[in-house]
């Protein structure tokens, strides 16, 4: 996990980006001590509360965050909520219009390490 973690840093995905998958998983999976962690790095790096707080409902904002923005959430939640639908290719589609093939597996690894440390996070009782 630390290396997957090594790697993400390291990749063309803004870090106020990644912090995004982190607290959207997050609250989709109930880590609370991940949520925790991840808005306080989020704030640390300038993002601002308003923000923070309308990440749980950002496809009832309209010019909250950007379209950018707006594609990478709805692959955080399609990936981290599996189970449903998958990342659509509908999504995937409309991800392409922002983000490289190359970028978008980043995006979808990141997803996939944010959900394995809620997963540890919550079982561990942290």
């Amino acid at each position: 996990m630390l290396g997957l973690e090594a790697y993400l840093s390291q990749t063309s995905i803004s870090k106020a980006l990644k912090e995004f998958i982190k607290i959207r998983s997050s609250q989709i999976n109930g880590c609370a001590y991940c949520i925790d962690i991840h808005t306080k790095d989020a704030l640390k790096n300038e993002e601002t509360n308003q923000r923070i707080f309308l990440l749980m409902v950002w496809r009832e904002t309209d010019t909250v965050f950007t379209g950018e923005e707006k594609i990478l959430l709805a692959i955080t939640e399609e990936v981290t909520l599996i189970h449903k639908n998958g990342l659509t290719d509908e999504t995937y589609e409309q991800a392409l219009k922002f983000f490289t093939e190359n970028q978008i597996a980043q995006i979808v690894m990141a997803v996939i390490v944010i959900n394995a440390w809620n997963r540890i996070a919550i079982s561990g009782h942290f």
